[in-house]
C-alpha cells in the first residue's frame, strides 16, 4: 500500500487538502511559470511551508485559498489576452506582412495596475509601511544602464528616476529626514512620514555593471508594481501640501540633470506655505536671516481661507469646523520635525565637483540648509560671499575664502545623525576624518561603545546643560558631588576599578542574602533567567576561582530544576551573550593594534 493511499471516494484531509505545489498551481491556473510567478507577485501571493510536505521537501507548496484567489482574478484575462495577441504578431512576422505586423502592434493591449494597489492597500499607512523594498528598489533601477538584453528600457530608468527624485523632493521640503548612513552597499536613509519609520537603500553615484547570475525579469516585475504603488504614495503626499502632481519642471534645469532642484522650487511655488522673494530662497525653501518676517501672518491666514473657501463642500453641516482643524493640525509639526528643520538653519553651503552631489543636495536642504553646487542651473557660483561652509573631498583646496569654514562630506552626515553641529576640527580638508558611526546601531546594547560615540554624547548633554557621569560610574554617583570630587582627585582609572568592584560585590551579596533566605524557608534556589544572566555577568568580571565555583554550582542548581523549553531558552541566551561578548573583545582588540600602530608611527 502507498505511503499516502487514499481509498476512492474519500476526500483529502489535512495537509494535503489545504497546499499544493506549484505545478499543480500551474495546472489549475492554465498558465506558464512565469506568467505564473508574475501573477503572484503582482497579487503579493507567497510560498507556503506546511508542517508537512505530502509531495516531498523539494517541491514550492502554495495555499489552495490563495489559488483559488488568482483563479478568478481579472488580470489573469488579461495575461491570456495579451498572450494571444502577441502570437497573432509573430504570425504576421513569420509570414513577412510588416504592414499588419506594425499595426497589430500598434493596437496591442495593456493593463493597469491601479485597482491591485487599492485592493493590496486599503489605507495609505498600509502603504507606508511596505514602503522600504519598494523605494530600495526604484532607486536601484534609477542608476542601471538600459539593456537590451535584459529588456530594462530607457524609460523606465528615467521612470524611476523622476518617482525617486519626487519622493526626495517631498521628503526634504517637508524636513521628514531622521537618519544617514554611508556604507560599501550604498546609502541608507530613513524618514519618518505619518508616523512611519521609512528606510531604504541608494546605490552610490558609480558606473553600475548588470550581472549575470540575476533574473531581471523577476525584478521587473516587482518594479512594475512598486511604480505604480510610488505614484500612488507620491499622489498623496503631493496633495498633502497643496501641490499639484504630477509637478511641470523647469525644462532648463531638467537638461542641465537638475531635477532635484528643479523639484524644490517646484515645491516652494506651489506649496501651502507663504511665498518669499525667489532670490533670497535657496534649495530648501529656507529664507536668509535677512528677510523680514513682517506681513506673514496675514498672508498665511489669507492663504488658508481661501483654500477652505476653495475645497468647503457646500452640502456638509459642519464642514467648515471640521476643515479648520485639519488646517490647524496640518501646521503642527512635532518636536524631530522642528529640531531638524533648525539643524543647517542660517548656514549656506557650497558644493565642490567631486562631492556626491545628489546626497547632499536632498540631505542638506532637510535639515534647513541653503545649497548650491559647481555647474551649470545652479542658484549662486562660489564666489558668493554669504557661503559660510563648501564642502571638498581632496587633499588640498586652491582657491580658499577666509569668511567660509572647508569641510569633509562626512561632516554632513555625522551632523544630521547627531542632531548637533558637531566641532569641525576633525573634519578639515586633508586630515583624517573621525570613525563614521551607524545610527541604526544600539552601542549600549551591542556591548561596545565607541569612543567617538562616547564624544558626541557629551557634546549632546553639554547642548542639553546635561550632566553626565564618569563612564563606570552610575548616575546615583552623582547624588554625592563630595565623593565624585574626591574620586576625580585620585584619578579617573582608579574612580572607575572602585564603582566596577562595589557594583559587583553589592550584586555578590544581594545574591548570597536571597539564597540565605529561600534555604532557611526550605525552598529551591530557582532564581531564573533575569538572575542568571546578571550572575554570569558577574562571573565574567572576577578572576577569583573560588567565587566563580560558587556562580557556577548556583547556576548548576537553577538548571536541574528548570523545565527542557526554558533550559534550552537559557542556553540560547548563554551562546547569544557569549557571541556578543566575542565580537566585543575582536573590536575591542582592533582598537588596540590601531592604536599601537598610530603610537609606532609617530615615534
Amino acid at each position: 500500500m502507498p505511503k499516502h493511499y487514499r481509498p476512492p471516494g474519500k476526500k483529502k484531509e489535512g495537509n494535503a487538502a489545504r497546499y499544493i505545489t506549484r505545478s499543480q498551481a500551474t495546472k489549475m491556473l492554465q498558465v506558464n511559470l512565469p506568467t505564473f510567478r508574475r501573477l503572484c507577485i503582482l497579487k503579493g501571493v507567497f510560498p507556503r511551508e506546511p508542517k508537512k510536505k505530502v509531495k516531498g521537501n523539494h517541491h514550492t507548496y502554495y495555499h489552495l485559498k490563495d489559488i483559488s484567489f488568482l483563479h478568478h482574478e481579472p488580470i489573469l484575462e488579461k495575461f491570456r489576452e495579451i498572450r494571444g495577441y502577441e502570437k497573432k504578431i509573430k504570425k504576421a512576422e513569420g509570414k513577412k506582412n510588416k504592414d499588419l505586423a506594425k499595426r497589430l502592434l500598434s493596437r496591442k493591449p495593456g493593463y493597469t495596475l491601479d485597482r491591485l494597489i487599492r485592493e493590496r492597500y486599503p489605507m495609505f499607512v498600509d502603504a507606508l509601511r511596505d514602503l522600504d523594498d519598494c523605494l530600495t528598489l526604484v532607486h536601484l533601477f534609477a542608476v542601471l544602464p538600459a539593456s537590451d538584453r535584459e529588456n530594462i528600457e530607457v524609460k523606465r530608468v528615467h521612470n524611476c528616476r523622476r518617482l525617486s527624485q519626487e519622493w526626495q523632493a517631498y521628503i526634504s521640503r517637508t524636513h521628514k529626514l531622521r537618519k544617514v548612513f554611508v556604507s560599501v552597499k550604498g546609502i541608507y536613509y530613513q524618514a519618518e512620514v505619518e508616523g512611519q519609520k521609512i528606510t531604504w537603500l541608494t546605490p552610490h553615484a558609480l558606473q553600475q555593471v548588470l550581472p549575470d547570475d540575476i533574473d531581471f525579469s523577476v525584478m521587473l516585475t516587482f518594479l512594475e508594481f512598486y511604480e505604480t504603488l510610488l505614484s500612488f504614495v507620491n499622489f498623496r503626499l503631493y496633495r498633502s501640501i497643496n501641490v499639484k502632481y504630477p509637478p511641470i519642471l523647469d525644462p532648463r534645469l531638467e537638461a542641465l540633470a537638475a531635477d532635484l532642484y528643479a523639484l524644490s522650487r517646484y515645491l516652494n511655488r506651489n506649496s501651502s506655505a507663504p511665498m518669499v522673494e525667489s532670490d533670497d530662497v535657496g534649495l530648501s525653501g529656507s529664507v536668509q536671516p535677512e528677510v523680514k518676517q513682517n506681513g506673514q501672518e496675514s498672508e498665511e491666514s489669507e492663504l488658508r481661507l481661501a483654500q477652505l473657501q476653495h475645497q468647503l463642500p457646500y452640502n456638509e453641516p459642519g464642514a467648515l469646523m471640521h476643515l479648520v482643524e485639519e488646517a490647524a493640525n496640518a501646521d503642527e509639526e512635532d518636536e524631530d520635525t522642528k529640531e531638524c528643520k533648525n539643524l543647517f538653519a542660517d548656514m549656506k553651503f557650497f558644493l565642490s565637483r567631486e562631492v556626491p552631489r545628489e546626497s547632499l543636495l536632498f540631505i542638506i536642504p532637510a535639515f534647513g540648509g541653503i545649497v548650491s553646487w559647481e555647474g551649470d542651473g545652479a542658484p549662486f557660483n562660489e564666489s558668493d560671499q554669504s557661503i559660510t561652509h563648501q564642502i571638498v573631498d581632496r587633499p588640498k583646496q586652491d582657491h580658499i575664502f577666509l569668511s567660509r569654514e572647508y569641510l569633509q562630506p562626512q561632516w554632513i552626515f555625522d551632523c544630521v545623525n547627531a542632531r548637533l553641529i558637531l566641532p569641525a576640527e576633525g573634519y578639515l580638508v586633508g586630515r583624517v576624518p573621525p570613525p563614521h558611526l551607524s545610527p541604526f546601531v544600539d552601542d549600549e546594547a551591542e556591548g561596545y561603545v565607541p569612543e567617538y560615540a562616547d564624544t558626541i554624547k557629551r557634546l549632546q548633554a553639554a547642548a542639553r546643560n546635561e550632566l553626565l557621569p564618569m563612564p563606570g560610574v552610575g548616575k546615583e554617583d552623582l547624588e554625592d558631588p563630595q565623593r565624585l570630587v574626591v574620586e576625580g582627585i585620585i584619578g579617573r582609572t582608579e574612580a572607575n576599578e572602585a564603582a566596577q568592584k562595589k557594583q559587583k560585590l553589592m550584586a555578590l551579596e544581594k545574591q548570597y542574602h536571597e539564597e540565605l533566605k529561600m534555604e532557611l524557608e526550605g525552598r529551591v534556589t530557582n532564581q531564573g533567567n533575569e538572575t542568571i544572566a546578571k550572575d554570569d555577568e558577574a562571573r565574567d568580571g572576577f578572576n577569583d576561582p573560588y567565587l566563580k565555583q560558587v556562580l557556577d554550582d548556583a547556576d548548576s542548581i537553577s538548571k536541574v530544576v528548570m523545565s527542557r523549553k526554558k533550559r534550552g531558552l537559557y542556553e540560547a541566551m548563554k551562546k547569544g551573550k557569549e557571541r556578543k561578548k566575542a565580537s566585543v573583545n575582536l573590536l575591542k582588540e582592533r582598537k588596540r593594534k590601531l592604536e599601537a600602530a598610530g603610537k609606532s608611527g609617530k615615534q
